[in-house]
């Protein structure tokens, strides 16, 4: 009798798994073939003129961005910088204090243990240095120990430096 129950439930269970396979295929096939031959997966149309046009869009200077920034929209922005930095200043948290960020020199804030990867880093907080470090923190100063994957939109990243550099006022 146990093993009428074993062999009924492998058999069960061989059935619900080429049921399975049979419904998916189903779900997941494209056609196009006879006899039983199809090709997984989704058809997307795409149109190659489209993709020329976007690979030919030349990159506008960062400077021209900067210059129509909107602070206003970088404050909503701040939110996620805010998390870990703080906007007054001399007040750190996990992340430096962004008070005055702006053209301060880099790895400057006081009371703030900088990691070996943005202490290898010269100069001044530019706008375009931070432009730079907010779209890949990890690529601008390897070993920092940024957990932010960083923020490719040009635009977001010109609004919050704008609104940052309002922190000094």
């Amino acid at each position: 009798m146990i093993i009428t129950k074993i062999g009924g439930a492998a058999c069960g269970a061989l059935l619900i798994f080429l049921l399975a396979g049979w419904a998916g295929s189903g779900l997941y096939s494209i056609g196009g073939g006879h006899h039983g031959e199809h090709e997984a997966g989704y058809v997307i149309e795409t149109d190659d003129a489209v993709t020329e046009v976007a690979e030919d869009v030349p990159e506008v200077p960062f400077a021209e961005v900067y210059a129509s920034a909107d602070a206003g929209a970088g404050e909503r922005l701040w939110r996620q910088c805010g998390t870990c930095h703080s906007d007054q200043d001399g007040v750190n948290g996990v992340g430096p204090y962004l008070h005055g960020v702006v053209g301060r020199a880099k790895h400057a804030a006081v009371g703030f243990a900088y990691s070996d990867g943005l202490l290898a880093t010269t100069g001044e907080w530019t706008p375009e240095n931070l432009s730079d470090f907010i779209a890949n923190p990890r690529e601008y100063a390897p070993g920092t120990a940024m957990s932010y994957n960083g923020m490719r939109d040009v635009q977001d990243r010109a609004n919050l430096i704008a609104y940052l550099d309002t922190l000094d006022d």
